[in-house]
């Protein structure tokens, strides 16, 4: 059987219904739909070590906001996607200190930018001390890659933290979606951390609270999908069904990746709606005016 990957927990969530079946109980996972600025929510919560086994994924809360509205050019969608990414983040991180923001991913590959691309439009106070007051102390820096640097992702983050010594840090990274739908159009928020390049099959050192002693939320964008995946989604459309033995879904390899044409636009119109909701979260003080008139 084909294994769906994916980095988003509401997806696994209801991958196991759909092979459970829809009345069959999770055990130590719960899981809920509300909304936020208008935009669709969902939160699923992986409560103990049995349902982060069964979800493949690490205990903490997950959000997950559906951003079609911002494709679909609604009315005030952009400003309603970043004042819920605002609200949905604030009451995951610390309350008070200075808070360390990595972007993770690959500035030359447009659907691994998005990291690099939101830290270069936040609002970064730590610098200004007490020339502008008021403000929490921020600091962000570009991880970068492996085949760049010589470095990890990790490595670049935990020096950035021993240095700062944030109350917390958040690390953002472009995700793999097990849904065609959810390219680019759902942002999960997460306060279990991340575990850079696992959408993918690249496994890196792990991003939490025990690898770097502070809470770490992560956010994040799918933009891209398994080219196997795409198919099952074709044959499905289709009205047949995936073959059981899987493996010529994947071609001639298995790390292949499809991602959306438009990618270009939404990698830059995601980054700046991230950039602003993160900065608002951080800087209660403001309002999305305010912030607007300081990043003009």
């Amino acid at each position: 059987m084909l294994t769906i990957r994916t980095d988003l927990a509401v997806e696994a969530h209801a991958l196991w219904r759909r092979r459970a079946g829809e009345t069959a109980e999770l055990t130590g996972v719960s899981a809920g739909e509300t909304a936020c600025e208008g935009l669709p929510l969902t939160h699923v919560e992986i409560l103990d070590e049995e349902g982060a086994r069964t979800l493949g994924k690490p205990r903490g809360r997950y959000f997950t906001l559906d951003m079609s509205a911002l494709w679909q050019r609604e009315e005030g969608a952009f400003r309603r996607c970043a004042l819920a990414v605002a609200e949905i983040l604030e009451p995951l991180v610390p309350k008070e200190g200075p808070v360390l923001v990595a972007g993770l991913g690959n500035r030359a590959m447009t659907p691994d930018a998005l990291g690099p691309r939101t830290v270069d439009q936040l609002l970064v106070t730590r610098h200004l001390g007490e020339l502008v007051p008021g403000l929490r102390p921020v600091a962000a820096l570009a991880a970068g890659v492996l085949g760049d640097t010589g470095m990890e992702a990790a490595e670049w983050v935990r020096g950035g933290a021993e240095h700062i010594r944030p109350a917390g840090v958040i690390v953002i990274d472009a995700l793999a979606a097990g849904d065609l739908e959810r390219l680019c159009s759902s942002i999960q928020i997460s306060d279990a951390g991340l575990t850079p390049g696992s959408g993918v099959g690249n496994h890196r050192k792990a991003l939490d609270r025990t690898s770097l002693g502070v809470p770490v939320v992560s956010i994040g964008v799918p933009t891209v999908v398994d080219a196997a995946t795409v198919a099952v989604h074709v044959l499905e459309e289709a009205g047949q069904s995936a073959p059981e033995d899987c493996a010529a879904l994947h071609g001639r390899g298995t790390k292949l990746f499809v991602t959306p044409d438009g990618i270009d636009r939404q990698i830059k119109e995601l980054s700046a709606v991230l950039a602003r909701g993160i900065s608002l979260a951080l800087q209660p003080r403001l309002d999305y005016e305010d912030l607007e008139a300081l990043l003009s």
